[in-house]
């Protein structure tokens, strides 16, 4: 089980990460996209990603929106393993 984050990391890893925030206990952000294919795509890929991290985010999709929220359920926290994810999601989504 990866550990908690202190808050001293937490506030490392938002200064690396535009557009996320803490909120309700995890990492969040909403995406916007041209149009559902797109926002659709971009869902597949992270998919892919976070399958083979086995990490999965919670995540929902509104026509070109998708929201996302990141926390490890097993350490009832932020940890790395989302900080990683929150990386990777911001690499596909450009």
């Amino acid at each position: 089980m990866a550990d908690p984050l202190t808050s001293t990391e937490l506030d490392d890893a938002l200064a690396s990460l535009a557009g996320w925030e803490v909120v309700d206990g995890s990492l969040h952000r909403e995406l916007k996209f041209a149009d559902f294919p797109e926002a659709m795509a971009f869902m597949t890929r992270i998919a892919f990603t976070a399958e083979k991290m086995g990490h999965h985010p919670n995540w929902s999709n509104v026509y070109n929106t998708v929201v996302v929220d990141l926390s490890t359920h097993d350490a009832g926290a932020i940890t790395a393993l989302d900080v990683d994810l929150a990386k990777k999601i911001d690499e596909v989504a450009g």
